[in-house]
C-alpha cells in the first residue's frame, strides 16, 4: 500500500464535518505515500465520504459504489471504503448489498484510517462503526485550499431531533481541548493560512463535556471562551464558526463576536421551521419568538451582521398554515441566505416512523414557494452592498471568467473582481461593490482604482 505508484480519490458528500474529516483522511494516505488522482476510475484506493441527512445524497453513493464494484472485478487489488454517516448506519449491512467493498467506516473512525486500513491489507474485510473516543488528531489534513481551513472543535451531537439522524451516526458530543484547538491554529498560521472556520455539528455546546466551572456557576470551558482564547493566533485574520443551535445561542457569545475583530459578521442559525407547534414536534428545543430575539440581538449588536439559515419544509402533519409561519419569518429576518430542503425520512428516526407523512406533491410545492421568497429577500438584503467598499480574501480564480479572481466578504457573501491571482492569491483586498446578486458581489479593487486616477 505504500508504493509511490499508487494512488487515491476522495469523493465527499454533504456538510463541512465531512469536508473536515476528509481533508483528514486524505492527510493520512499521503503519509502512507500514496498520491492524490481527480478520477476515481484510475484511482487503487477509493473512498466515499458518505452523508445521510437527504435521501438523494444517500442514492447517489449507491450508485456509484455500482460501478466501482464491477471495476474491482476486472482489478481485484483495488481497495474500496465507504466512511461517513451512511457507513455508521447501515454497518456491516453495506457489506451485505456490495460484497465488493474493503472497508465501512463511521465518522469517529477517519483518525484511525491507516490502522484500518491494514487489516484490509491483511486480508480482513472491515467494519468499524462501535462508538469509541475519538483521538486527538495528530496527522496532517490534505486541506483542499492552502488559505482557508476547518477546524473541528467538537464531535458528535447529544441533541435528539426526531428528523435527525447526526447523534446515531456522529456519536456523543466530544471537545477537543482548547490547547489541542489552537495549536492546530498556529501551525495553519505558520501554513500561510488567513482564514478558519471553527466547526461542529452543534458548536455552541462546545465545552459541556469537558471538565471543570466557574465560581458562578458555568462550564469552564464555552464555545465563547474558545474564541477568546484563540482569537490572537499569529497569521490567522479570519475567524468563522459554524453550526450553531438556537437553544445555546447566548447574548454572551454574540457580545464577544461583536468584539473581537477576527470574528466575521456573518452568523449561520438553522431555524428549520416558524412555527412552534412543528418546531416542538421536531423537538429543537426553542420557539419561534426565541429565535426572533437571538437575531434581534445579534443586529442590535452588529447591525449589518450576515445571518444565514437552514428550514424544512414538509414535516410530518405541517399544515398549510404552519407552513405559511414558516414564509412569515424568512419574510421578516430576510435572510442572507437560506438552505432549504423538503423533509426526507431517514431511517431510525422517530418522525420517519410517524403516519402523517405529507405528500411530495405537497413537498415540492411548499419548497418552491419558499425558494421563490428566499431569492427575493437575498436580492433584496443584496442591495446594502451596492456601492460600498468590501474586504475580500482572495481564494481563487473565478471558474468562468479568468481575467477575474473570487472570494468572500466578511459576511461571506462571495465576491469577483479584476485581477491577477498570482499577486493576489490570499490577500485582503479592499473592493468597491458595482454589482449586486442575490447571492455574489462584483466590483473593483480600491487599489486599482487608486492607481487609475
Amino acid at each position: 500500500m505504500a508504493g509511490s505508484a499508487r494512488q487515491y480519490h476522495i469523493t465527499t458528500f454533504g456538510c463541512q464535518m465531512n469536508k473536515a474529516d476528509s481533508e483528514r483522511m486524505a492527510g493520512i494516505l499521503d503519509t502512507m505515500g500514496l498520491s492524490w488522482t481527480d478520477d476515481p476510475y484510475e484511482a487503487d484506493v477509493v473512498l466515499y465520504n458518505t452523508c445521510t441527512i437527504r435521501d438523494n445524497a444517500e442514492q447517489k453513493v449507491y450508485s456509484y459504489l455500482g460501478r466501482q464494484a464491477k471495476r474491482k472485478h476486472e482489478k481485484p487489488d483495488l481497495t474500496l471504503i465507504v466512511a461517513g454517516c451512511v457507513a455508521q448506519q447501515e454497518g456491516e449491512a453495506l457489506l451485505r448489498r456490495v460484497p465488493e467493498l474493503d472497508l465501512v467506516m463511521g465518522p469517529q473512525h477517519a483518525n484511525r484510517l491507516q490502522d484500518l486500513l491494514e487489516q484490509v491489507l491483511d486480508g480482513n474485510q472491515v467494519v468499524a462503526t462501535e462508538e469509541v473516543d475519538i483521538m486527538e488528531d495528530i496527522t496532517k489534513p490534505r486541506r483542499d485550499s492552502t488559505i482557508t481551513a476547518w477546524v473541528n472543535v467538537i464531535y458528535g451531537c447529544n441533541e435528539r431531533c426526531t428528523y435527525c439522524v447526526v447523534p446515531g451516526v456522529r456519536g456523543v458530543e466530544q471537545s477537543r481541548t482548547p490547547e489541542a484547538i489552537r495549536t492546530e491554529m498556529e501551525e495553519l498560521g505558520r501554513q500561510g493560512f488567513k482564514e478558519v472556520t471553527l466547526l461542529g455539528q452543534n458548536i455552541d455546546a462546545y465545552g459541556r463535556d469537558l471538565p471543570g466551572s466557574t465560581a458562578d456557576g458555568r462550564h469552564q470551558h464555552t464555545f465563547t471562551d474558545l474564541l477568546y482564547f484563540v482569537h490572537d493566533v499569529p497569521g490567522i485574520e479570519r475567524i468563522r464558526f459554524a453550526t450553531s443551535h438556537p437553544r445555546y445561542f447566548t447574548e454572551r457569545l454574540i457580545r464577544a463576536c461583536a468584539e473581537l475583530p477576527k470574528v466575521c459578521e456573518h452568523f449561520h442559525i438553522p431555524f428549520q421551521s416558524g412555527d412552534n407547534d412543528v418546531l416542538k414536534a421536531m423537538a429543537r428545543g426553542y420557539t419561534h419568538e426565541k429565535y426572533r430575539r437571538i437575531i434581534d440581538t445579534v443586529r442590535r449588536y452588529m447591525p449589518d451582521a450576515a445571518i444565514s439559515a437552514d428550514a424544512i419544509v414538509g414535516f410530518p402533519g405541517e399544515t398549510e398554515a404552519q407552513f405559511q409561519h414558516t414564509l412569515d419569518l424568512v419574510n421578516d429576518i430576510a435572510f442572507d441566505q437560506l438552505n432549504t430542503a423538503a423533509y426526507s425520512p431517514r431511517p431510525g428516526t422517530p418522525a420517519a416512523l410517524w403516519d402523517n407523512q405529507l405528500s411530495e406533491a405537497v413537498k415540492r410545492d411548499r419548497l418552491q414557494r419558499l425558494n421563490h421568497l428566499v431569492n427575493t429577500k437575498a436580492a433584496e438584503r443584496s442591495q446594502r452592498y451596492a456601492g460600498r467598499t468590501e474586504e475580500v480574501l482572495v481564494e481563487a480564480i473565478n471558474p468562468k471568467d479568468p481575467t477575474q479572481v473570487m472570494g468572500r466578504t466578511r459576511g461571506n457573501r462571495l465576491a469577483f473582481f479584476a485581477g491577477d491571482f498570482a499577486e493576489l492569491k490570499g490577500e485582503l483586498v479592499q473592493v468597491k461593490i458595482t454589482e449586486v446578486r442575490p447571492f455574489s458581489l462584483t466590483g473593483e479593487p480600491i487599489q486599482a482604482l487608486v492607481a487609475a486616477g
